[in-house]
């Protein structure tokens, strides 16, 4: 019996056009510059957080904001299904333009909201009213972006082409992570109190403002205009899903639990953390979360490529596993509350998100369509975002209150024991023919 060797793919398979490097690179800055925005607000949450809400407790200040990052999230599916219906009859260029000129002037708004001091119960209500648009175009945003990411690439590069829509992400927490280190540093903690965290907000709005010029000028992907041309681009696109797709829908909110879970309480809350529960300064916590931010932009095309060798199965489960394994080691070495045990814990975390965030663009695209496409991902992902990111730093927050830090560690395997579960039983995708 002999065996047919491995035929590498062709040459015309992995290779990026000029059309489809523009592209990328356009498609990941605005999103980077939107994602500035969205990541400010956790990251600057403990700065802020006594000057919305009444009282003079700063636990019950930070959860009541972090309440509001909760809530934010509520408008995440809603923005999935309307902003990735509109991309799905419009366009990938019309919807991603749409949803950074929201999150720009929502940014803008924070900046210049009155305290609770000033104008009352009205400070809260328009912190939870700017952070509900935020939330709304960000529930528009990833559907959108994986969208016209994946269908720029070469049919041998989905996953390096989908990575760059994390890549961009994770440089829009660096950017706001950075933002927050750099005003914390340089001002006193009255001055950033004052205005400090107004200035990175402002400057937020304007980033936004200058990724939305830059969406204005890419073309629209070529699977959308070949299934426009074919008469396939309808309204109803979110009747579609469900009708068509259900199992494809059910199947991106199994994929994104472990992934959004764990990338929130690593990514964006972990400064926060480190501060108001294990004690290290706040500006300690934000220079560690840069370094590691970092480390995971340079590493996560590489993770892609891996997965365009060997498949999203083995990449993602090493995911999950790895944080199976990981779950109550971290948290007992976070006790030791020192900068360095921050650092060990967070760097092995952002490692194993890599398995992840490098694929998780790709494996939601090549489950639809593209007359579905920005809907059938955006929507279920938006409402297992809601449900389990938005909601993962106030309950470990909550559960540190209580006096149940002990057991964090039990939430974080729990969403690892799930994904190790829609992983290994999930079809591998990698060869499938996409258009």
């Amino acid at each position: 019996m002999t065996t047919t060797p491995a035929v590498a793919p062709p040459a015309a398979a992995t290779k990026l056009t000029p059309k489809q490097r523009k592209a990328l690179l356009a498609g990941s800055v605005g999103n980077a510059v939107e994602w500035v925005d969205w990541a400010l607000y956790a990251t600057l949450a403990p700065v802020f957080a006594g000057q919305f809400f009444a009282g003079d407790d700063p636990a019950i200040a930070l959860l009541s904001t972090l309440a509001v990052f909760a809530v934010g999230f509520v408008m995440r599916p809603i923005g999935g299904a309307v902003l990735g219906a509109y991309a799905d009859r419009h366009g990938r260029k019309k919807g991603l333009t749409l949803t950074i000129g929201l999150m720009a002037g929502a940014s803008i708004a924070i900046a210049v909201i009155p305290t609770y001091e000033t104008i009352g119960i009205f400070a809260p209500l328009l912190l939870l009213l700017a952070r509900l648009v935020q939330g709304f175009s960000a529930g528009g945003e990833f559907g959108s972006s994986s969208s016209f990411l994946v269908e720029s690439s070469a049919r041998g590069r989905r996953a390096f082409a989908g990575s760059w829509q994390q890549v961009s992400v994770g440089a829009g927490s660096l950017m706001a992570t950075l933002m927050g280190y750099i005003l914390t540093t340089t001002l006193s903690d009255e001055a950033m109190a004052a205005w400090g965290w107004r200035l990175a907000f402002v400057i937020g709005g304007v980033l936004g403002l200058i990724g939305l010029a830059l969406r204005m000028t890419v073309e629209e992907t070529d699977s959308f205009s070949n299934a426009t041309a074919s008469g396939r681009t309808r309204k109803g696109a979110l009747l579609r899903v469900f009708r068509e797709h259900p199992r494809a829908a059910l199947l991106v909110v199994g994929i994104t639990i472990p992934g959004t879970l764990l990338y929130y309480m690593w990514m964006s809350y972990m400064p926060g953390y480190a501060s108001t529960v294990v004690g290290v300064e706040l500006s300690d916590a934000l220079l560690v979360g840069t370094i590691c931010t970092a480390y995971f932009l340079v590493l996560l095309p590489f993770v892609a490529l891996l997965s365009d060798r060997f498949g999203r199965k083995p990449t993602l489960l090493a995911f999950t596993l790895g944080f199976l394994v990981f779950a109550y080691p971290a948290f007992q070495i976070l006790q030791q509350g020192t900068v360095w045990s921050v650092l060990v814990v967070q760097l092995i975390g952002v490692t194993l998100l890599t398995g992840y965030s490098a694929n998780c663009a790709v494996v939601m695209a090549e489950q639809f369509p593209p007359e579905v496409r920005a809907t059938g991902i955006g929507l279920p992902y938006a409402l297992a975002v809601a449900l389990f990111g938005g909601t993962a730093p106030y309950i470990t927050t909550w559960m540190a209150d209580a006096g149940l830090r002990q057991y964090t560690w039990v939430y974080v395997a729990a969403a690892a024991l799930i994904g190790c579960v829609v992983y290994a039983t999930m079809p591998e995708t990698k060869d499938r023919d996409f258009e």
